[in-house]
């Protein structure tokens, strides 16, 4: 078989590019990496994404997207990308997009494959990572309950995150490396008001010490250098993400931090893939825009497979 367009990740992006190419009546699949979740199903709440009073939990938001493009019958196959190439068989320019060690042919790809969490890269990291360590608190925060925790970081993920720990733990530690935060004032209002929240200013972790699991952690003040250790039992790391972007590296022009270069109509430097979402260096990451992202690489798509097409 061969596909109209193939769409690497379900998240927003993806399964929002899904709607609109499969409006258009292009065969389609939707491929998926079971073990990497897209980073809006990790939310416990959305407020900010329209048409939902109070707000809807990530999880939720998702299966909604995906009862609505399943309502055209699109196959999601639960599978890890591991490269793209242009065959180069015929006039048709096809792709061939590997996946657990299969390949699959098609005219197009859209790739909306995200990001990852980015790591401290410190010692013991690593080590601990399920033993106290954590990138999600919506995933892991249950397990903590009355205990003590840390989030590294300072934009509106680390502060949703210490939020919704403050409903388990008994005490939450936002360590960040500067005097202020960088999330949105609302989230800031809700943190300095929350009893179970304490902030740590101009602090980075440079340890993470313990045996079994996680029983400290060793703090370095930015402006004296000095050395203190801090009693907790979990880390949850909230600095950023790294995009989902490897299997391309050798099909697709890439910027120096790994995200995929795309032009106006998110066309990338390769006739017939485009790029979508987390996967691309945008100025504002959101579910919203995301969204968007996906419709309008959608409709570069569509109009590159009908002229392939010769319609």
């Amino acid at each position: 078989m061969i596909y109209d367009v193939i769409i690497i990740g379900a998240g927003p992006a993806g399964l929002t590019a899904a709607l609109y190419v499969l409006r258009a009546n292009l065969r389609a699949l939707i491929i998926e990496d079971p073990l990497v979740a897209s980073q809006a199903a990790y939310a416990f709440i959305i407020e900010n994404f329209p048409a939902f009073p109070g707000g809807i939990s990530g999880i939720d938001l998702i299966k909604k997207l995906k009862e609505q493009v399943g309502y055209f019958g699109v196959e999601i196959l639960p599978a890890d990308v591991s490269g793209i190439k242009n065959s180069g068989q015929n006039s048709k320019q096809l792709w061939q997009v590997t996946a657990n060690n299969r390949m699959y042919d098609t005219i197009s790809v859209i790739v909306a494959s995200g990001a990852v969490p980015k790591r401290l890269d410190i010692a013991g990291e690593r080590e601990f990572i399920g033993r106290g360590v954590s990138y999600c608190a919506v995933c892991d925060g249950a397990l903590f309950k009355d205990k003590n925790v840390v989030i590294a970081g300072g934009g509106d993920s680390a502060v949703e995150e210490a939020l919704f720990l403050s409903r388990f733990a008994k005490k939450v530690s936002i360590v960040h490396r500067r005097d202020k935060l960088r999330a949105a004032k609302i989230l800031q209002k809700r943190v300095f008001a929350n009893d179970r929240i304490e902030i740590v200013w101009n602090s980075t972790i440079e340890q993470i010490m313990g045996g079994k699991t996680i029983s400290g952690l060793r703090l370095r003040d930015v402006s004296t250098g000095a050395l203190r250790d801090m009693d907790c039992q979990g880390l949850f790391v909230s600095i950023g993400k790294v995009p989902n972007t490897g299997f391309v590296k050798n099909a697709l022009d890439i910027d120096k931090n790994g995200y995929i270069i795309t032009g106006r109509g998110l066309n990338t430097s390769a006739h017939g893939v485009f790029a979508c979402g987390d996967c691309r260096d945008t100025l504002f990451k959101q579910i919203v825009t995301a969204c968007g992202d996906g419709a309008a690489a959608a409709r570069s798509c569509v109009h590159y497979v009908d002229t392939m097409k010769g319609y």
